[in-house]
């Protein structure tokens, strides 16, 4: 993420990678769509023809209800493509499970005994000269690259959304149900995220 991004953050996953041209394929299509009926509305206007055969047009009806039928398949097949492939889960190389409180994450790395820390974000007046405020927490969640990695989502007292943009990756946290999502790191980095569902009074601040 840039100052003043208006974009997609840049991909750090094959998946989020995929939906960025899912994004671009759709926003290319609704351009096109955009265009033409601009440009047809435009002619309407400004133009002071009748067309005397166009009492009944049995042809016209037949192509403006089957052509966007076409393009709603165009963009549906990519979609339901992309929607299968996120939900696959590969054989993992590590567990993680991410737990939502009233402000906070708690993590723990199911592989290993007794490895497991609450995340706080760190406040503006204790923030480092280089941090980010409002994204930089006490404890870090460290993840190895090219592996396959699972993450266990719940929460223990209201909603709360698991997410990381540019991995591709939102979770549901809820209380009493345990979600799962799988995805790979293709670059180190830093990866920012934020609590995507109102939880509270410091729904910002998580």
């Amino acid at each position: 993420a840039t100052w003043a991004n208006l974009g997609l953050q840049d991909s750090s996953s094959p998946l989020m990678e995929q939906l960025n041209f899912f994004h671009d394929h759709t926003l290319l299509i609704l351009t096109m769509i955009t265009i033409l009926v601009g440009y047809i509305m435009g002619m309407l206007m400004f133009n002071k023809f009748t067309n005397r055969y166009l009492l009944h047009g049995q042809t016209i009806e037949i192509i403006w209800t089957v052509l966007p039928a076409i393009i709603l398949m165009f963009i549906a097949f990519p979609s339901l493509r992309l929607l299968y492939l996120m939900d696959e889960i590969n054989t993992p190389s590590i567990t993680l499970k991410s737990i939502g409180h009233q402000w906070y994450w708690s993590y723990e790395y199911s592989d290993f005994l007794n490895l497991e820390f609450d995340s706080y974000m760190v406040p503006t007046n204790e923030l480092e000269t280089n941090g980010f405020r409002l994204l930089d927490v006490d404890n870090r969640v460290i993840l190895p690259m090219n592996n396959q990695i699972r993450i266990l989502v719940t929460a223990t007292d209201v909603l709360h959304s698991w997410t990381v943009p540019s991995l591709g990756v939102k979770v549901d946290a809820t209380p009493g149900r345990l979600n799962q999502i799988n995805f790979l790191i293709n670059r180190p980095g830093l990866f920012f995220g934020q609590c995507s569902e109102i939880c509270g009074a410091n729904h910002s601040f998580m």
